[in-house]
């Protein structure tokens, strides 16, 4: 009787620490950008970028497919929107219109799937992970980060030219799909235009379809944690719009990791992902 007890006890257990996490399946683009397949109020199917960058959800002028039982206000908004992956349902998100999003998809979505919940990224698996209590971070290396108006922000530290290390913050942004992207203000007061090695020019568009102007050098040395990349290729904006002031820690170089962000948003674990010695993505 002990022993049938017993193995009823450990089948409980494993229901239990199977039922404490849920998954949702995600592809990567060639543009390292994040899709998620959604049924959007119950009749639209939707192929959309996650955005760490926010919170919410919003269409592209440029989509592929109908999203036509989201309403939006003249203001371009839509509240109290349901949200369907798979087996989970989400309500009231609210998505704007007319922002532009990722090659290959529809529009964005963000970090409200994760509300109050310890959530991984695995690059590895091509899955979100979200947990309803703390998972076994073994192999996992701890940095800080801050959560400011729906952005998560980490430091990296920065080497130019045979100087000491800068530290900066970095705003995590799985939507640009290059590495390192420089605010106007890191770039004029380190001056990149002389002392990195520049090998190009881009011109971008940003999510309210203004045009920017990138210019593309290399970086000797960058860290994050303990972990060093060599000759790094990096944007910084340049030219007259001076309007960037954040600099960005993008898809190319989010997705060299597998990321666990607890639930109160203060510690984010780290550790090397499939893609951790991959080439570097060039900005076409």
């Amino acid at each position: 009787m002990l022993k049938k007890t017993g193995f009823l006890l450990l089948l409980s257990v494993g229901f239990i620490s199977i039922k404490a996490q849920q998954t949702i399946p995600f592809r990567v683009t060639k543009y390292n950008n994040i899709i998620v397949k959604t049924l959007v109020n119950k009749k639209d199917s939707l192929d959309l970028m996650f955005q760490i960058a926010m919170k919410d959800g919003a269409i592209s002028p440029e989509r592929q497919r109908k999203a036509d039982h989201i309403v939006f206000n003249k203001e371009e908004i839509s509240e109290h929107n349901t949200v369907d992956i798979g087996s989970m349902s989400w309500r009231d998100f609210t998505f704007t219109d007319n922002q532009l999003s990722g090659l290959e998809s529809d529009g964005k979505i963000g970090t409200g799937l994760f509300e109050g919940k310890t959530f991984k990224i695995d690059y590895d698996s091509n899955q979100f992970v979200i947990y309803d209590q703390k998972p076994d971070l073994k192999g996992f290396q701890p940095i800080k980060v801050t959560f400011e108006n729906e952005v998560f922000h980490i430091f990296g530290d920065n080497v130019l030219d045979g100087a000491k290390q800068q530290e900066t913050s970095f705003a995590l942004q799985s939507g640009y799909s290059g590495g390192i992207l420089y605010s106007n203000d890191f770039a004029e007061k380190y001056d990149l235009n002389k002392k990195l090695k520049i090998i190009g020019e881009k011109t971008l568009k940003n999510s309210s379809n203004k045009l920017l102007m990138i210019k593309q050098g290399i970086l000797p040395s960058f860290q994050i944690g303990d972990f060093v990349f060599k000759d790094a290729p990096v944007g910084f904006f340049a030219g007259e719009l001076k309007t960037q002031h954040v600099s960005y820690f993008g898809a190319d170089m989010m997705r060299r990791f597998i990321w666990v962000f607890d639930a109160d948003r203060k510690m984010a674990y780290i550790k090397p992902s499939q893609y951790y010695s991959e080439p570097y993505y060039k900005i076409n």
